[in-house]
């Protein structure tokens, strides 16, 4: 059996960044097991710029992005087994994987990062009528195609759902010569960020229709045409609000899911509103020695967060092989939740492991004009952060003072909501 340090698992973003820091952090046994044929993972088909302005503080194509990565990777003489498949994870932290080369490894690590990226939501889980022709496709499916094999899915595109990447693509199909008809989405605000609304959409005169959804596909052997309608309160198609488009591609851009089968195989414990992996102050899971970061954890907006999210799981990780993470002080203060806050990202602090400055970061459920998001130390509201626009497409965050904490040694629970104007709950 091999002996690791540190083994990572995923070689995109998440992965790199992790494996980076973890270096700096003092960790020199490092190994990065990433199944497809190059590092740099979901970048890779991501040609569009707009990366890398928080960290570089420059515009970079996802490529461009994943190469700066890639180069400190090499430069740091950090290894990685391309084409490697992780088939399990046993709680005892036993990798075990599988390549062409060396046919199934199985490595020992003294920790391990979880690092799987996403997978996009596929139909079957949206009940679509209809036959089951060609020339329906993910949004991430048809981005491969379209800018790493040179293939264009078709020429009349209808898309559902407004993700980031079915917008990115309604654009990308429009420069290539394709007439995108329409996007529509069933939920009555985007699931994308507002500046690839107004840049992809808004710039080509393409139609976003909100409160709507595909109620039946036309075509056997290939699509010919499909009906969208609108749908109420109920999410539930409204008789006689039928529109038909005939079109020869159907995108699909319906949500990403954490890509966490290896986790719950090894026993992690699964936030149920996330899909990713509970995690406290150390980006470390329920399994001690086990971390998490990136997509696998919760859905991000900006592969910057990645990075930086990333880098803290590397270097917890680092300290954890190194017994400098010190031990639990038994007090753990709960992240609750509530009025319009889904989740956070971690879940639950103990102040004497955590940084000076934690970022706690989570997502509302909701759109919400000129509210705040406000912060109760058990029953006393501590801060109040005015917002004009809260939306679910785009990642918010707060800050945790470790000081603050430390100086309440009775708190045992940290709530975070949305309020309206005037203290008024929604």
């Amino acid at each position: 059996m091999i002996q690791r340090d540190i083994v990572i698992i995923g070689g995109g973003p998440a992965g790199l960044a992790a494996a980076a820091a973890a270096r700096k952090s003092g960790v020199q046994d490092i190994l990065i097991l990433e199944r497809d044929g190059e590092l740099g993972g979901i970048l890779n088909q991501c040609i569009h710029n707009g990366f890398g302005l928080r960290r570089f503080k420059e515009e970079l194509t996802g490529p461009e992005y994943a190469g700066r990565f890639i180069d400190e990777i090499k430069e740091l003489g950090i290894a990685y087994k391309l084409g490697t498949m992780v088939m399990d994870i046993s709680e005892n932290r036993v990798v075990t994987a599988m390549n062409r080369e060396e046919g199934i490894l199985q490595i020992q690590a003294k920790a391990v990062i979880l690092a799987m990226g996403c997978r996009e939501r596929p139909r079957g889980a949206l009940n679509i009528p209809g036959y089951r022709p060609a020339g329906i496709f993910s949004a991430g499916t048809a981005q491969r195609l379209v800018n790493i094999e040179g293939y264009m899915p078709g020429r009349e595109v209808v898309i559902l759902g407004s993700g980031d990447i079915g917008l990115i693509m309604a654009r990308r199909m429009t420069l290539e010569g394709a007439k995108v008809k329409v996007v529509a989405e069933l939920m009555p605000y985007s699931g994308g960020l507002k500046r690839n609304i107004v840049q992809c959409l808004d710039d080509f005169g393409i139609p976003l229709k909100l409160s709507h959804t595909v109620v039946d596909i036309e075509g056997k052997e290939h699509i010919s045409a499909v009906t969208i309608a609108e749908v109420g309160p109920d999410r539930k198609p409204i008789p006689g609000t039928e529109e038909r488009y005939t079109c020869d591609t159907l995108l699909l851009s319906v949500g990403l899911i954490p890509e966490n089968e290896l986790s719950r195989s090894a026993g992690v414990e699964i936030n149920a509103v996330t899909s990713g992996p509970y995690v406290n102050e150390s980006m470390e899971t329920s399994i001690p020695g086990v971390f998490a970061c990136g997509n696998v954890l919760h859905v991000h907006d900006l592969v910057d967060f990645v990075s930086e999210e990333a880098e803290r799981a590397g270097q917890n990780a680092a300290q954890y092989v190194k017994g400098e993470a010190g031990a639990e002080s038994g007090r753990t203060i709960a992240l609750k939740t509530r009025d319009g806050v889904r989740y956070t990202v971690p879940s639950a602090v103990d102040p004497s492991r955590m940084p000076d400055n934690l970022t706690v970061r989570f997502r509302v459920g909701a759109v919400y004009q000129n509210a705040a998001v406000c912060v109760y130390y058990g029953e006393e509201k501590v801060k109040s952060y005015p917002k004009r626009i809260l939306a679910p497409g785009e990642m918010e965050q707060i800050i945790l003072q470790k000081k603050d904490l430390e100086a309440r040694e009775d708190l045992k629970e940290i709530t975070i909501c949305i309020e309206e104007e005037g203290g008024k709950i929604r």
